[in-house]
C-alpha cells in the first residue's frame, strides 16, 4: 500500500510540474506574440508637407524608428517650429571607441540645431540639443 501511494505522489508532482512548465511557455509565448512587432502596430500616421517630409511630435511615436522626419520643437528663443531627425540624432557611433570620442568631444553646454518652419528648408531659430 506504501509503494503504491508513493506511486501516486510522484505522479501527481511530475503533473504539477508538467502543468506548471506548460503554463509558463504558453505565457511567454502569447507576450511574445502581443509585443512583437508593436511599432509598426502603432506607428502614428504623421502628416506629410510639400517636401513629403513627415512632421508631428515625437511623443506619438512608439519607438524611436517611427519618429517623424521633422519633430516639433521648441527654440531656445521660445519659438516654436520643426528639428530634423537627423539633426537632433546627431553623429551616431559606428563603435564604442566612436561613442567615447563623439562624448568626449562634446560640449558640455550641449549643441546648437536648426529650428525650421513646417516645410523643412527655412531656418527660424535654434534649438539646443542636451547642455544644462
Amino acid at each position: 500500500m506504501r509503494v503504491y501511494s508513493k506511486g501516486i505522489r510522484k505522479l501527481i508532482g511530475l503533473v504539477i510540474i508538467v502543468c506548471v512548465v506548460g503554463g509558463v511557455l504558453g505565457y511567454q509565448s502569447s507576450f511574445a506574440k502581443s509585443t512583437n512587432n508593436q511599432s509598426s502596430e502603432h506607428s502614428p500616421n504623421y502628416p506629410e508637407n510639400e517636401n513629403g517630409q513627415t512632421y508631428g511630435s515625437s511623443s506619438d511615436a512608439a519607438s524611436p524608428e517611427t519618429e517623424p522626419e521633422l519633430i516639433s520643437a521648441i527654440g531656445i528663443d521660445g519659438t516654436t517650429g520643426y528639428v530634423l531627425k537627423k539633426d537632433l540624432d546627431g553623429e551616431q557611433p559606428k563603435s564604442p571607441q566612436d561613442a567615447i570620442a563623439i562624448q568626449n568631444n562634446s560640449s558640455p553646454d550641449g549643441r546648437d540645431i536648426p529650428l525650421y518652419e513646417v516645410e523643412g528648408t527655412t531656418v527660424i531659430g535654434v534649438f539646443r540639443v542636451g547642455g544644462k
